[in-house]
This record gives C-alpha cells, structure tokens and sequence, in this order.
C-alpha cells in the first residue's frame, strides 16, 4: 500500500560506489523493499529525511528491483558522523509536493525551437515533468538523447502530457539501477 504522509525509519549499509566517477567521495544506501514500498511512486521521488538525526532532502532514485537508493556526499555522511563500511539510520518521508526538476539545456533549447510542445510542457504536472527529463537523461548515448529530446518535443506538441511506454522503475526494462558497491 502506498501512504504519501508514511515516515519510514530503518537501518542499510553506507556502500562506496565500484565506480564513482569524479567526486570519489560520496557514497550510498540502497532502500530495504519495505521502506520503498512507502513512497508514493516507483520512479524518482524527493524525499525528506535523516541520516543518523542529521536532515536533508533527497531525490531517489530507482534501483531496477522495485526499491529506490540514494546517493549521500562525503558532507552528509560526515555530518551524520558516520564513514563508508558504517550501518546508518534513516529516517524518510516524501515531499508533500515535488519540486520542479531542473530542464537540462539541451532540452530547454528544444522546447524553446517548438512553441506547440512547449505549451503541452507548461501544462503537464511536475511529476510528468520528472519523468519525461528522467526518459531523456537516461539515455546511455548522446545519439538516443538526441532522439529522445526530438520525439520528446514531437509528443508534447501533438497534445501528450506523459511520455508513453516509460517504465520508470527500470524493473521491466532494467534501465536503472543503484551503483555497483566496491568490493570490501
């Protein structure tokens, strides 16, 4: 059962990614399935919460295995006096209302050079929002985005508030997924 105003408390394992790309510091917990079961969509959802009492707001992201996981800074998990290997207590609950996601420039261009789908874009919730920008940026390869930006701009201007056949949970697709933890 889904509960918009349910807090979830548990306990997960502050894993360093197998790969972190620039920024070598942060690190991540994956959600237990029951706490994920709390929030209100399986896609990327902003979150409220605590980290060993320290607060912050969060997007999460879905793993692939109908959870979500989030990324934590080296501030954050400093903050909350813990370190990687460290079992932290989280605290989450979701935002009462999501924040409008950031438009990358690419796409941002599109929507201006296409008046129509600008129009549907200004009209669609914030969490269509969300999941059109997620379609878009997970693409692996600047030729999809591309394409994704275009038909993106070519759906919207043909009346579609929500991008169609988008598995946002990555389950059915395996699209997403948290990072592979670094072998201890």
């Amino acid at each position: 059962m889904t509960t918009v105003d349910a807090k979830s408390r548990f306990e997960a394992k502050l894993l360093r990614p197998a790969k972190p790309g620039n920024d070598a510091a942060w690190a991540f917990v994956v959600l237990p399935r029951e706490a994920s079961e709390q929030l209100p969509r399986r896609g990327r959802t902003t979150v409220d919460g605590t980290i060993n009492g320290q607060p912050f707001r969060a997007t999460l992201e879905p793993d692939g295995q109908l959870s979500h996981w989030l990324q934590v800074s080296s501030a954050l998990y400093k903050a909350a006096g813990a370190a990687v290997g460290d079992t932290v207590t989280l605290e989450l609950s979701p935002v009462k209302k999501e924040p409008d996601p950031e438009i990358p420039a690419d796409f941002q261009d599109a929507l201006a050079a296409a008046p129509e789908a600008r129009d549907v874009w200004n009209k669609t919730t914030t969490l269509a929002r969300v999941d059109w920008i997620h379609w878009i940026t997970s693409a692996k390869q600047l030729k999809t985005r591309a394409k994704r930006i275009a038909d993106a701009c070519e759906m919207l201007a043909s009346g579609k508030k929500h991008v169609c056949c988008f598995d946002q949970s990555g389950y059915y697709s395996k699209a997403f997924r948290a990072p592979e933890a670094e072998k201890s």
